[in-house]
């Protein structure tokens, strides 16, 4: 998978391939990434990459030329084609699935806006995709794509041992429900236990108790993922007789 970036703080990516997770798998050679500075490629002294906008308002617009020769760059520079997203307010909620579909791609050209936006012009005419963090403002499109990556890159095959994503929030072998929680040692910490299921050695107990964990964290914090699991027919009767069974306590 590679990753090309339009960016004004190229430097702001570093750490993803020196550290941790994603530095680990981008030493492997599991992902690439290569960033572009839309500053190197306007002629002016003052490296100009945005201008008023048209209509008034508040804010700058970030310039439709700077960004088409920037990718352009980008994809002369690859192997092979891949889709153009921009990262904006407007996109569609980046989730699970989506870092899912990146991981299994050979990658994408991702465009990092700033200031008030993007000439609307060169987003028609090049983006093929829109991805949003959430509902909330950052300051632009640099720190919503750090984690975008980290998810993607998690999944690649090799970046984790034992796959061990495989029983995170939100995969599919979970049915999309967040995650139980979790003990290790000691037994007993600041007089609180480890629960008793857990040093049975009983593995269906342990498999069944997990589950139910599942259910119920998601039912208080995320009950929206339980309808999500059910409309989508990832709930067992069992699971839904637990559902049931919390409603009545």
């Amino acid at each position: 998978m590679r990753i090309d970036i339009l960016t004004l703080f190229p430097e702001y990516f570093a750490p993803l391939c020196t550290s941790g997770i994603t530095g680990r798998a981008h030493d492997r050679g599991l992902w690439q990434l290569k960033t572009w500075n839309m500053r190197d490629f306007v002629q002016d002294v003052h490296r100009t990459v945005d201008d008023r906008p048209y209509g008034g308002g508040p804010g700058m617009v970030m310039l439709a030329q700077p960004l088409a020769d920037a990718l352009v760059a980008a994809q002369s520079d690859r192997a092979a084609a891949a889709p153009v997203i921009l990262l904006a307010p407007s996109g569609k909620p980046f989730d699970q699935a989506c870092a899912q579909s990146l991981a299994q791609s050979p990658g994408a050209i991702v465009i990092c806006g700033r200031y008030e936006g993007i000439d609307q012009r060169f987003i028609d005419r090049h983006v093929n995709d829109c991805w949003s963090i959430g509902d909330f403002v950052v300051s632009g499109g640099e720190p919503a794509l750090m984690p975008m990556l980290d998810a993607a890159v998690r999944l690649l095959p090799g970046a984790m041992q034992h796959d061990s994503h495989d029983q995170d929030s939100f995969q599919d072998s979970l049915s999309g429900l967040l995650d139980s929680p979790h003990y290790t040692r000691p037994e007993i910490w600041q007089a609180q236990g480890v629960p008793e299921v857990l040093t049975s050695g009983h593995h269906d107990r342990i498999a069944r108790w997990r589950r139910e964990q599942s259910l119920a964290l998601t039912l208080v914090k995320r009950p929206d993922l339980i309808e999500k699991a059910r409309a989508a027919g990832r709930l067992t009767p069992k699971d839904e007789a637990f559902l049931a069974s919390l409603a009545h306590s």
